[in-house]
């Protein structure tokens, strides 16, 4: 399964000495050379290792908010504010790295978890927490339960399954788990699947080692998950948002205002906004953009006026999704 991130620009700036500059011939005055900075001293090199970045990127309208990549390990422990999720690594696991920025499609890498490097166990494996925004997704899915038939109906020739999607239950919460393996490497893979917040966020175990697979499963039920967690999607709720897909049409809409991009550029720009219990744009999440597009579009998203959304009667807040720009293309079912 293949999953398209975005593109970055790297450019790498190589700082050159300035020569001092030469003596006039006697008699002979001019003025300094404009190419030569009159203080070299003030020249700023990039320090040795460093790779300077430009391109789209993730970013949010405050700091407070938590966001889906927002996660992180502390105390052997990886939390994940957004998603709700708390889960208490294996003994002498650690992360190693952190996950690159969301790709245009809404998809995340929320942790890599392995052995540390004192681990003693028999054999090693590894842990991969992902999410996929179903707002953004190019697939023809629309749940993680759709999501996992996907997966293992198109499984490389060289794959094969090992156990096919069934229900089970993981920390009290219900999971699609299927299996499948490399009959060349021997290696297996068990996949765990569940919706958080319109998301799909899946659990990939690896390595050659089924019984470590199963106690690793196990000790996934020390998890705790959000209770609307579940493979048929999870539309918050509670202390999140009520997630809706395509909410910013024109009969939700009391004012909208178009974005003033200057800069001409053909990449998607998916965008999730938090509306208020007043239909105000609280929180807005850039999954993928430019510096210039990012200002454009909150410029714009600030002046957006939102019905109130009520739900049982009461006005709740609402998360959905815009895509700004040229969307991927969809995948045909």
């Amino acid at each position: 399964m293949h999953f398209r991130f975005s593109c970055f620009l790297v450019v790498f700036f190589w700082s050159l000495a300035a020569a001092a500059p030469g003596q006039n011939a006697a008699g002979q005055g001019s003025s300094p050379s404009t190419d030569v900075p009159e203080n070299p001293q003030a020249v700023k090199k990039v320090p040795s290792g460093v790779i300077l970045v430009k391109g789209a990127w993730s970013s949010a309208s405050d700091s407070v908010t938590p966001v889906p990549e927002g996660g992180s390990v502390t105390g052997n422990v990886f939390t994940n504010e957004y998603f709700g999720i708390t889960f208490p690594l294996p003994a002498d696991w650690m992360q190693k790295y952190m996950g690159p920025p969301p790709s245009e499609s809404g998809r995340y890498v929320l942790a890599q978890l392995r052995p540390a490097d004192n681990y003693d166990g028999p054999t090693r494996g590894n842990i991969l927490v992902t999410a996929q925004d179903m707002f953004f997704t190019p697939l023809p899915v629309a749940n993680s339960l759709e999501l996992t038939a996907y997966e293992k109906d198109n499984l490389q020739s060289n794959y094969k399954l090992e156990r096919p999607p069934t229900e089970i239950k993981i920390a009290g919460r219900s999971f699609t788990f299927f299996a499948y393996w490399s009959p060349v490497a021997e290696i297996h893979w068990y996949v765990l699947a569940t919706e958080i917040r319109c998301h799909a966020v899946e659990f990939v175990l690896t390595s050659r080692d089924t019984k470590l697979l199963d106690s690793l499963m196990q000790d996934m039920n020390k998890m705790e998950l959000p209770a609307e967690a579940s493979p048929t999607g999870d539309e918050g709720g509670g202390a999140f948002p009520t997630c809706i897909k395509d909410y910013a049409k024109s009969e939700n809409l009391i004012a909208r205002f178009n974005p003033i991009l200057t800069e001409r550029r053909f990449n998607a720009v998916p965008v999730r906004i938090i509306i208020d219990k007043s239909g105000n744009v609280k929180h807005i999440h850039f999954l993928s953009a430019f510096p210039d597009q990012e200002r454009a579009i909150t410029d714009a998203l600030q002046q957006w006026k939102f019905k109130p959304y009520f739900k049982n009667g009461r006005p709740v807040e609402v998360e959905t999704g815009i895509m700004f720009g040229h969307a991927p293309p969809r995948l045909a079912p």
